[in-house]
């Protein structure tokens, strides 16, 4: 940026191609958000505002008025297995309100380490991906909850953070969240209309809490998963229990990911051990655009055999 013979610095960019993107100002060191600007990335220590350009023709993640909206919900409580004050996002379908004895499958998706549970709806544009999915006929209309997956907060600095946390949030989701969330929605209250994903470390948590309780969960997803180090995925891969439990284990990585040779090696290993699995490589690296296109793919796969089955 340039200042001025009045104070006053400016610069400008572009063009920018469509699509949603980070920036920030920093001053004097310090990286901040833009004051002017109402959209910033919901973050544990917010420091990223937002600038959406629509597409033409529109993209999965743009808001189109022609198309059937669902709602998005907000929910305060405190779980017994953690004793504080928490909070999680709720999207319901299109048309939830008045099909009164309708009942939908659930999809857990879980945001990244520096994020918060505000992050997937509103960055990631989860509810408009879902909307115009379920509009074009390209994903069964469920119910999507976006719980935080700092169940313990990073500021804690414990000596193993993700260990630490990956066991509060496997306890949170399944004692707490999910009984909360059936007793709360019109939920199908089992694993066959259950999934779980996430990203980054919300991956790592799907991975951990979701080969832990095969159970209770149809599919799960890992987008750019960080693959948690203590008690590692390897020892969760029982082979013939994931291929009868999962109908949908799903895996992708962008080929710049710093994540890319933990993701891939996992790959490998189940493809040793005959665990059924999907992975996709992808350009890109540890951004969001992959992450919403990997959405995209995934919630287009899930329940879609039920969807079927119930016609």
């Amino acid at each position: 940026m340039t200042k001025d013979d009045k104070g006053v610095w400016s610069a400008t960019v572009g063009p920018v191609i469509p699509g949603v993107w980070e920036y920030s100002f920093t001053i004097d060191g310090v990286q901040t958000v833009d004051s002017g600007n109402p959209a910033i990335k919901p973050q544990r220590a917010p420091r990223t505002s937002i600038l959406q350009i629509p597409s033409t023709p529109p993209a999965p993640w743009d808001f189109r008025a022609e198309v059937p909206h669902g709602t998005m919900h907000w929910h305060d409580y405190v779980p017994k297995s953690l004793g504080v004050q928490r909070r999680l996002h709720v999207y319901t379908p299109p048309g939830y309100e008045r099909e009164a004895a309708k009942k939908f499958p659930v999809l857990y998706l879980v945001h990244g380490f520096s994020d918060n549970d505000a992050g997937w709806s509103v960055h990631g544009k989860a509810n408009w991906i879902l909307d115009n999915l379920i509009a074009a006929g390209k994903a069964r209309p469920m119910i999507v909850v976006m719980p935080d997956g700092h169940a313990l907060a990073p500021e804690s600095r414990r000596q193993d953070y993700g260990g630490a946390n990956n066991a509060a949030f496997e306890h949170e989701l399944v004692d707490d969240v999910i009984p909360m969330i059936e007793a709360t929605y019109r939920a199908q209250p089992d694993a066959g209309h259950r999934a779980l994903a996430g990203l980054s470390m919300g991956g790592g948590h799907t991975l951990y809490t979701g080969l832990r309780h095969l159970d209770k969960f149809t599919a799960l997803g890992t987008f750019s998963a960080g693959i948690p180090q203590r008690d590692g995925a390897d020892a969760l891969l029982d082979a013939q229990a994931i291929n009868h439990a999962l109908k949908l284990l799903w895996m992708g990585c962008g080929k710049s990911d710093g994540l890319m040779e933990r993701n891939r090696k996992l790959h490998e290993t189940l493809t040793e051990k005959g665990i059924q699995h999907t992975w996709v490589e992808s350009e890109g690296g540890h951004e969001w655009p992959v992450w919403r296109n990997y959405l995209i793919q995934f919630a287009g796969l899930i329940f879609a055999d039920q969807a079927v089955a119930e016609r």
